[in-house]
């Protein structure tokens, strides 16, 4: 398994990954629209990333190294291909996650939605702490969860 800069061959699979989750299809995702995201993030030369494994890519993450409050890190997507979760391809993409934006910032943020109790235990098991939350924000009667997780003492 390695992670590698997401190239125009990913969006296809990636946009996949995220329509056929029941997760995404909540918000409205369609592969459509997943990827004209995707294409949109290439386009403008976003942080976007790829955990290959088994010969295509198996998971994608897209970050902004600084873009909270304009001076933290933020996780925008990431995304596993549910026949590929539980073999260390999250853990894989949230550490070049760290390894990108800790030398740039001092903290990294990201939401979660309050119903994904999965990826709330994943996040805290990787040291993220919920500090916030904001009801409602995307969608009616779901809170996006605010996690953070701070630079290691002595860096990374």
């Amino acid at each position: 398994m390695i992670v590698r800069q997401f190239g125009e061959s990913d969006l296809d699979p990636c946009a996949a990954i995220m329509a056929d989750n029941p997760l995404w299809q909540r918000y409205g995702v369609t592969y459509e629209s997943a990827r004209r995201t995707f294409a949109a993030g290439l386009a403008r030369g976003v942080a976007l990333f790829v955990a290959e494994a088994d010969g295509g890519p198996g998971g994608f993450l897209w970050l902004e190294p600084v873009g909270a409050f304009a001076r933290s890190g933020y996780i925008r997507l990431i995304g596993i291909r549910p026949d590929r979760q539980g073999r260390g391809l999250g853990q894989a993409l949230m550490a070049h996650a760290e390894n990108v934006i800790f030398p740039l910032a001092d903290d990294i943020f990201l939401l979660v939605s309050d119903f994904n109790t999965a990826a709330q235990r994943f996040y805290q098991r990787l040291g993220y702490v919920q500090v916030g939350a904001l009801p409602d924000y995307v969608l009616p009667g779901v809170a996006e969860l605010i996690y953070r997780k701070r630079k290691p003492v002595g860096g990374v």
